[in-house]
């Protein structure tokens, strides 16, 4: 964990740290990312199981679309009261609270099966969204008090490995699942697609035990007094109001702003996420569990990985800490990739790589608003709220890759789907443009 510490770690206005912080330290987010990488195996699964859940029980798209848009927007609501709960009552609890409770809710989705009606999926993977909102504010809320600016965008590209790492385990474990694996000399046959959302369950249980007895909220609870004491969001360690949080963060025009073209985001990118697995099935007749899929699997979150690094060193080094310019053009090539990518759907090599660049792309910017931006505008006091809010906009626009998406692809067929998409890449690379120059983020809180 060290090595990953170092690198996550600059020289910034405090170039020494005290005896053992860099450790601690490394030790902290090494676990939190491992809790939050978990949350993504508890929610991701469901797009490995979209084909077999429908054909099991005769669902359309779009009618399985709801299922898709009832977790986002209970998550887009959550994100807005979590984040609030979270800045009172810390991140660690916040990180358990989601835990526990996408543990119990997937083994309860998994169960539904028996009974195969549509309303109850639709219900429970709502209330899955809802208390699995508590993670990202949980998450950010502690790291802020742990990174200083300066690290921030850095360190939400680490962190962004660390997150991904839960995608790539479910590209991998769901497959192997449904069509079966051999371990040594213990065979398991194909298993139904309810074990797709027990066995991560109880890996994601093991996971936020060891983060409980982990984890520390802030440098202080460690014995780390004054680390970043140079740094004006890190001087003041008392417990925001309500009052106080509504007032700074929803005063602030440039969170409306960001979370406007977070919004563009999450369409596209849960427009991605939750369909590819269906489309290379029934678009190219790709098998999950063959190699043609393995390696877009494997591709999207190593290049996710790759484009939260890139952005968030970008935004450190060379716009010393401004992610708006970074964001714009990201979002504009973004628009370009998918664009380009309608022109070549026929072949599975060309459409698949078009893919993994798409999810470069949008997980780039994923990663420097949703993260490193919620970090400057909320500061250690606020971070929590400030991310709600930020991230809330993101999945009510991945609210429309769920049953939005799901009526297109229904009523229009797959030539649709990345059409529909591109558009919300101008849209949010033009807002992006309307701060690009500003100094900082956190500017209008003052």
């Amino acid at each position: 964990m060290e090595t990953l510490e170092a690198a996550a770690a600059p020289v910034t206005k405090s170039t020494s740290f005290p005896s053992g912080f860099r450790a601690r330290r490394g030790r902290n987010w090494g676990f939190i990312g491992l809790t939050y990488a978990s949350f993504y195996l508890c929610r991701y699964n469901l797009s490995f199981a979209n084909k077999s859940i429908c054909d099991e029980f005769g669902f359309t798209k779009d009618q399985f679309g709801w299922v898709l848009t009832a977790f986002f927007w209970a998550y887009a609501i959550g994100q807005i009261t979590n984040g609030l709960m979270t800045d009172r009552i810390g991140g660690k609890k916040a990180l358990a609270i989601g835990a526990l409770s996408t543990v119990l809710l997937n083994v309860i989705f998994g169960f539904a099966s028996f009974w195969g009606v549509l309303g109850s999926f639709i219900l429970i993977w709502m209330v899955n969204g809802y208390l699995q909102a508590f993670g990202a504010p949980g998450m950010i809320k502690v790291n802020t008090a742990w990174f200083s600016q300066t690290e921030r965008g850095r360190f939400a590209g680490i962190f962004g490995f660390m997150i991904q790492l839960g995608r790539f385990a479910i590209t991998q474990l769901a497959p192997m699942l449904l069509a079966g694996f051999t371990i040594l000399w213990w065979t398991v046959p194909p298993l139904h697609w309810r074990w797709v959302f027990w066995a991560p369950a109880g890996i994601s249980l093991f996971i936020a035990f060891l983060m409980m007895l982990t984890v520390k909220n802030t440098p202080e609870e460690a014995g780390f007094h004054r680390v970043h004491g140079d740094e004006e969001d890190h001087a003041d360690h008392s417990v925001a109001s309500l009052g106080e949080c509504l007032k700074v963060i929803f005063s602030n025009k440039v969170v409306w702003i960001v979370a406007g073209a977070y919004f563009c985001t999450g369409v596209v990118r849960q427009g991605i996420d939750q369909w590819f697995p269906r489309y290379l099935q029934e678009v190219h007749n790709v098998s999950l569990k063959s190699p043609d899929f393995a390696w877009v699997a494997f591709g999207i979150p190593l290049v996710a990985v790759l484009g939260s690094l890139t952005s968030g060193y970008v935004s450190d080094v060379f716009f010393k800490g401004r992610r708006a310019p970074v964001a714009a053009a990201l979002y504009f090539i973004e628009t370009i990739v998918i664009l380009l990518a309608t022109q070549f759907t026929s072949s599975l090599t060309a459409i698949s790589i078009f893919l993994i660049l798409i999810s470069f792309t949008v997980n780039s910017t994923h990663s420097i608003l949703g993260t490193a931006a919620a970090m400057d505008i909320g500061g250690r006091r606020m971070a929590g709220t400030a991310s709600g809010v930020i991230d809330s906009f993101q999945y009510f626009g991945g609210g429309l890759a769920g049953y939005g998406l799901g009526l297109l692809l229904e009523r229009f067929g797959w030539s649709s789907w990345l059409f529909s998409l591109a558009g919300f890449g101008i849209i949010g690379g033009c807002i992006m443009l309307t701060i690009a120059r500003r100094p900082s983020l956190k500017a209008d809180t003052h």
